[in-house]
């Protein structure tokens, strides 16, 4: 079952958070179709946050097709979006990378910043590819 861990200092609305965390789960196959997401009172119980927070969550995620409420029973997972799994050896790539980032003196902000860097290097490249090809 998912966790969810909200940062009321992030600027990204509480709502946004826990359907962004849900994705990461299913990305990552920590969540797979008919598996059951917390109740919105586990949520607030774990998070100390409004219940209608939640329901606002979960029917974003149930609008995108990923989950399906059911009444009385919860709220389940529909769809994965898993393309590769949580003990992917890609996984165990980068977080080998991202320890020897921290030894090196980099702070979370500045390993986000630099992987995001090179992401977009990355993912631009291939747009510029797939435009080339056409």
């Amino acid at each position: 079952m998912v966790e969810y861990r909200i940062d009321r200092r992030s600027g990204v609305a509480t709502y946004v958070q826990i359907v962004q965390q849900t994705k990461h789960a299913l990305r990552l196959g920590l969540l797979e179709p008919g598996d059951k997401l917390p109740t919105a009172r586990e949520v607030v119980e774990a998070t100390a946050i409004n219940p209608n927070t939640v329901l606002k969550a979960y029917r974003e995620l149930e609008r995108e097709g990923l989950v399906e409420a059911r009444r009385g029973l919860g709220t389940f997972v529909q769809r994965s979006l898993s393309t590769t799994g949580a003990d992917s050896p890609l996984r165990a790539e980068l977080t080998e990378w991202a320890s020897r980032a921290r030894a090196a003196g980099l702070g979370r902000e500045d390993v986000a910043a630099l992987f995001t860097s090179v992401l977009d290097d990355q993912f631009e490249l291939d747009e510029h590819s797939k435009g080339d090809q056409e």
